[in-house]
């Protein structure tokens, strides 16, 4: 009975190994960082420190913005780069830079004619937001140029967690399920959470986080596979391609994704 438990542990073992993919590290940065916000393809690191947002191309000096009478932003999202949004959700008021990191628009839902109780904000195509309105519990797609709400989502019932998206799509993480829209506001997939506390997203293939576990779900596959990382903290995570990064409060480390 004992031999009967050994192999079944043994062959169980070989087959979660085969499950999970690994990561080649690549190279690390020092880093001293409130959030990482993202990296492109270039290798420019956006980041915030404080009330500071800093863009650092690759061996070139960085540029900053800053907005005191606003303090920290909440979220920073700079999938677009021409169209970088910051939300400080204190002032429930939206920045947008440019790539320069001039001011080009400002959204303040305070004094908008039809108020919104903003919780979460990320990237729309054109000149849209998607918006999680609070008070009423959905998710808006909204112009931001024309003050409009091109579309709105059905209620969910349990607390927003994180919010990503890209021109063509938004993942909305709740305490319950991870939901898929379209831009036209369609629920396209609908995931049970298993612990899951933030999101990372891109070219619409997802990375997920529970506790200091990270998992990997394509887009061709509705399996959510886990990854097998070192043993650091994993205090933020951002995907580009099929490259990882792992910010750990030091160090920005580098890692290629082996996917089969």
């Amino acid at each position: 009975m004992a031999f009967l438990k050994y192999l079944f542990f043994l062959f169980t073992s070989i087959a979660i190994a085969q499950t999970q993919i690994e990561v080649i590290a690549l190279d690390s940065t020092n880093l001293k960082a409130n959030n990482v916000v993202a990296v492109d393809n270039f290798e420019t690191i956006y980041y915030t420190t404080n009330t500071i947002l800093h863009k650092k191309p690759k061996d070139k000096p960085a540029i900053n913005y800053s907005n005191v009478q606003l303090g920290i932003p909440t979220s920073v999202n700079a999938f677009n780069p021409l169209k970088i949004n910051m939300f400080y959700q204190d002032f429930n008021t939206v920045v947008i830079l440019d790539n320069r990191l001039a001011e080009i628009f400002k959204i303040d839902f305070n004094t908008i004619p039809a108020y919104k109780n903003v919780s979460h904000v990320s990237t729309g195509y054109d000149n849209t937001l998607w918006i999680f309105n609070q008070d009423i519990q959905q998710l808006e797609l909204y112009d931001y140029k024309n003050d409009k709400v091109r579309v709105t989502t059905i209620p969910v019932q349990s607390n927003v967690i994180d919010l990503k998206s890209d021109y063509n799509y938004c993942w909305m993480l709740t305490d319950n399920f991870l939901y898929q829209y379209t831009y036209f506001g369609s629920l396209i997939s609908k995931t049970e959470n298993k612990g899951y506390t933030a999101l990372a997203i891109n070219n619409e293939n997802i990375i997920l986080k529970t506790e200091n576990t990270l998992f990997y779900k394509s887009k061709k596959s509705h399996d959510i596979i886990p990854l097998k990382t070192p043993k650091l903290l994993i205090n933020q995570f951002l995907l580009t391609n099929e490259t990882l990064y792992i910010y750990d409060l030091e160090k920005l480390h580098k890692y290629q994704l082996k996917i089969k």
